[in-house]
């Protein structure tokens, strides 16, 4: 302890709610940032533009090129972020984001059909970010409020840097191409600011420890018998990520020809204005769960907002199609379903599993190996759109999709819940 900082001095000897109210503040920040350096792309439809002389539009190809790298960085990611060292995080994430900015330039500077090389570079760096950031946050006994606090950011985020790269576009008349390394430069200095506050937050104490059990690094051997510990479990688990990914990230990479679909078109802050109401939609069940004690309990509610989830896509989408909703109103209850669903498997759903089992591990370590997997599901839908339902519109396709995530997701996570709940978690937890 002689080496920390005065902040994080002063952190540990505050009461709970202060330090949990700092690590929320920053860690959202930083995460937030990130996206600035992800997302903005997606703002713009680079219509007239192919990939080469095929049938895949050049945004579907930059969109997939980038998530093979984000899913190559989960990969990366399950053996970088559980074994990575207190001393080394804040280095590493600041360099990852500087990579990705770099990544940017690049894309502003190649030709259309080897911007895609630019894309799966800045995604490379930016799919360990999530992990590295929630290593601050999990095994605490506030974690449900911290980690709430910061998937509002990813839910806020890719909104909010849309509108704000639109923007700069119309009053800067930015080039389409170079709008994303603008976007990033832009937050680049808040960005660095919150990953050194960040990195000032203390490491759990020894209530925190009592009550979540101790997160240690993972060697190859523990991950691997975590997995096999919890296998028919987890497999179901991925099964449900792996759609409920592609879902997500169809409803945001296409969030601008959806939305004018819908009638929307030229409003650049529709986007923010309708991921500010999921977020609050989706903050208040997952942060209530801190209140839940029992970690068994905590656990089984961790589902139950997550099967709710899976209901409101198809209950919003049946909504739509006999036009008792607007379709602002169907994008929010739709985005609000699939990050109830989706915002459970990054935060809190992993957390209460391994205080619930005692199982040795960290929530990162699940969390990169969810998403390893989530991610090659965004890409094969993304793909089948183009080359076979290319004269399906966006909109329609997302109705399509809405049913069957609802559908499979609700089974396969009330399976999964049931396996859990008899066979893995201590009843006195």
């Amino acid at each position: 302890m002689n080496n920390e900082s005065a902040i994080t001095r002063y952190l540990r000897s505050r009461p709970s709610l202060v330090l949990a109210q700092y690590a929320t503040a920053t860690a959202f920040t930083v995460y937030f940032c990130m996206y600035a350096f992800r997302k903005p792309f997606t703002a713009v439809s680079y219509e007239g533009y192919m990939f080469g002389t095929g049938d895949v539009t050049l945004k579907t190809a930059l969109a997939t090129s980038q998530i093979l790298g984000y899913a190559l960085s989960k990969v990366i990611g399950i053996r970088f972020c559980s074994e990575i060292t207190r001393a080394r995080r804040f280095a590493a994430i600041v360099g990852l984001v500087t990579l990705a900015e770099l990544a940017l330039l690049l894309f502003a500077i190649l030709p259309p059909n080897l911007k895609i090389i630019a894309m799966f570079l800045n995604g490379l760096p930016l799919g360990m970010i999530w992990g590295l950031v929630v290593l601050y946050l999990e095994g605490r006994k506030t974690s449900e409020l911290l980690l709430a606090g910061l998937s509002c950011s990813f839910i806020l985020s890719s909104g909010f840097v849309k509108s704000a790269g639109s923007a700069l576009m119309e009053r800067f008349q930015l080039p389409e191409f170079w709008m994303p390394v603008a976007t990033g430069a832009a937050f680049y200095p808040l960005f660095l600011l919150s990953t050194y506050l960040l990195d000032q937050v203390p490491q759990p104490d020894a209530e925190d420890v009592a009550m979540r059990v101790e997160r240690k690094t993972m060697t190859r051997t523990d991950r691997f018998a975590f997995f096999r510990q919890f296998a028919f479990g987890m497999t179901l688990l991925l099964i449900v990520y792996f759609v409920l990914t592609a879902y997500r990230d169809f409803r945001d990479n296409f969030a601008a020809e959806i939305f004018k679909q819908l009638g929307y078109g030229g409003k650049p802050a529709v986007f923010a204005k309708s991921e500010t109401y999921v977020a609050f939609a989706v903050m208040v069940p997952i942060a209530a769960l801190n209140f839940v004690r029992n970690n068994r309990r905590g656990l089984f509610g961790a589902f139950a907002i997550m099967c709710t989830g899976c209901l409101m896509l198809a209950a919003g989408t049946w909504a739509l199609d006999r036009q008792l909703i607007s379709g602002l109103t169907w994008m929010v209850l739709v985005g609000t379903g699939a990050y109830l669903t989706y915002v459970p498997y990054n935060s809190v759903l992993f957390d209460r599993l391994i205080a619930s089992t005692r199982a040795t591990g960290t929530a990162v370590f699940a969390i990169n190996l969810a998403d390893s997997f989530g991610y090659a599901g965004s890409i094969g839908v993304m793909l089948v759109k183009d080359a076979t339902f290319g004269r399906v519109t966006q909109l329609d396709f997302l109705r399509y999709l809405s049913y069957g995530m609802a559908g499979l997701g609700f089974v396969l996570l009330v399976i999964s819940c049931i396996y859990f709940m008899l066979w893995h978690t201590h009843h006195d937890e």
